[in-house]
């Protein structure tokens, strides 16, 4: 059998995707360097023949093996560290790193984590409510003009984390094992009732005030067993707030 390695702990996830040849194109990226595991979120049914044939015979397994969903959510659930890739920026986005820096910083997980590097659409890229997910922005230096296609974006991102892990042939030290979006997901929803039982989160500042606590919580990479421990606080203060409620005349 074939060495484990920490590249199988890492996927290439595409939202949205708008060309079947971008999808084989990245395929085939993935797999000269090493990755082997790619997803795509779509409500499209995309023509095989285009994608295998970009993907060329080499990585054609990986357009037989893709893992489809039409939800981001669904499709990230089991990730506990996920980078969003993206050119664009603003004031509410998370702080962007280079594809170098982000690799840097994912190295003490890839042995006991799985992650995701989340690319958007061609046309407009991930918005800030697909980016709610992410825990780190990576955004690819460029000349004056700033313009690389899904492909290539797919492409140096792979690179960076094939050079990091093999040819360069960095030790990578074991961090704790982190709690997956699925479990974090659940916590920021108990995070959420809680805030608005008390009337902190309001109509204007709700998206607000809710982005900030994810990219805060995002940055300290809490365990499973942290994010129950917060889900148990929220659970007991609401379960007091309601039984509050009933005693009001």
């Amino acid at each position: 059998m074939p060495t484990p390695s920490p590249l199988d702990n890492i996927a290439i996830v595409l939202m949205g995707p708008k060309f079947p040849e971008n999808i084989g194109a990245a395929a085939r990226s993935a797999w000269n360097m090493g990755l082997s595991r790619l997803i795509v979120v779509t409500d499209q049914v995309h023509d095989y023949e285009r994608m295998t044939k970009m993907a060329t015979h080499k990585a054609r397994h990986l357009i037989e093996t893709m893992e489809i969903h039409q939800d981001l959510g669904e499709a990230l659930a089991p990730f506990a560290h996920v980078v969003a890739t993206t050119a664009r920026q603003g004031r509410q986005r998370i702080l962007e790193k280079t594809p170098r820096d982000v690799v840097e910083e994912i190295l003490p997980l890839v042995n006991d984590n799985q992650i995701a590097f989340l690319f958007g659409p061609e046309d407009r890229g991930l918005t800030n409510d697909d980016l709610k997910y992410c825990q780190l922005t990576s955004s690819i230096p460029t000349a004056d003009f700033s313009s690389l296609n899904l492909a290539q974006a797919v492409a140096i991102h792979c690179y960076e984390l094939h050079y990091a892990l093999a040819y360069r042939r960095r030790s990578v030290h074991s961090a704790p094992k982190i709690a997956s979006t699925f479990e974090l997901e659940g916590m920021y929803q108990h995070l959420e009732n809680s805030l608005l039982a008390i009337d902190f989160l309001q109509e204007k500042s709700h998206t607000y005030y809710m982005r900030n606590i994810r990219q805060f919580l995002g940055r300290i990479r809490l365990t499973a067993r942290e994010a129950n421990i917060i889900r148990g606080i929220c659970r007991q203060f609401l379960g007091h707030h309601h039984r509050e409620e009933k005693k009001e005349p």
